[in-house]
């Protein structure tokens, strides 16, 4: 049964030169904000003595058949550093992530794909990797073919596309192969109105079918409408966690004036 626990989850990076006094506190100065609504780095020294940003700190929480966690928070709050952390990108420092079942992501439109290779051979490559058959591959690419309507570019290498190209591929393939655990960051959402409008449908039907989600946008409609539950976080820590209605009005609430 697919399922997703996420256990006292901690990721940090280094800050390589970062031994200085100076620089210690240039970081504080300029991460924390002056009105307290900007993100707040949280340094620490890790266990070769240096110094790191702690950008997750004890993250829990799990997820079962049928949840759809949304995240939400300021830039800086950790939620695509935790969406990488569950696709297996960044490696934790502490604590722990466990996912049973297919895992899709929707992260980055370059993610996973060769620029060296053509956009055909992107696809077939995915389809191995997958564990696709040779019929289910060649059904794939030409649905894929279809949807994104780059025409002889399939046949070239990504390098060549346009910024809005690569996103029309990328899309299609990642759409193309129902996972059953579903990961998305809000880039699904780039693109002129009218490939908006035809990727909706499309998404609306991988969500459908995916047992498990966790999306991260700055949308409250989407969140309402897509998710059952919702992830506040901020600083690297879980602030609320709860129906999204209730989390959505908190996180909305004007902040009182200082």
């Amino acid at each position: 049964m697919p399922s997703v626990v996420v256990e006292k989850l901690q990721i940090s990076f280094p800050l390589y030169h970062g031994q200085s006094r100076s620089l210690k506190r240039h970081l504080g100065r300029s991460l924390s904000g002056i009105n307290g609504n900007s993100p707040t780095a949280h340094l620490a020294q890790d266990a070769r003595e240096r110094v790191v940003v702690e950008v997750l700190r004890g993250i829990d929480f799990t997820l079962r058949p049928g949840d759809r966690l949304g995240l939400i928070g300021g830039n800086g709050a950790g939620k695509t550093t935790l969406l990488r952390a569950l696709a297996g990108i960044y490696e934790p420092v502490g604590g722990r992530v466990r996912i049973e079942g297919t895992l899709g992501t929707l992260l980055d439109s370059s993610l996973g794909m060769n620029p060296e290779l053509s956009g055909q051979e992107n696809i077939r490559l995915r389809g191995l990797y997958s564990g696709l058959s040779r019929a289910q591959t060649a059904a794939v690419e030409r649905d894929v073919e279809e949807f994104a309507e780059l025409g002889s570019y399939m046949k070239m290498p990504i390098k060549a596309y346009s910024s809005g190209m690569s996103v029309r591929l990328a899309f299609g393939l990642a759409t193309a192969i129902a996972p059953q655990v579903l990961l998305m960051d809000e880039w699904f959402m780039a693109g002129d109105g009218a490939f908006r409008n035809k990727a909706r449908k499309r998404l609306e039907d991988i969500v459908g079918k995916a047992e498990i989600m966790v999306l991260s946008s700055h949308m409250p409609e989407v969140m309402r409408e897509w998710c059952t539950r919702v992830l506040w976080l901020e600083n690297g820590l879980v602030k609320m966690d709860g129906k999204p209605d209730d989390v959505l009005s908190a996180y909305l609430a004007p902040k009182p004036a200082l």
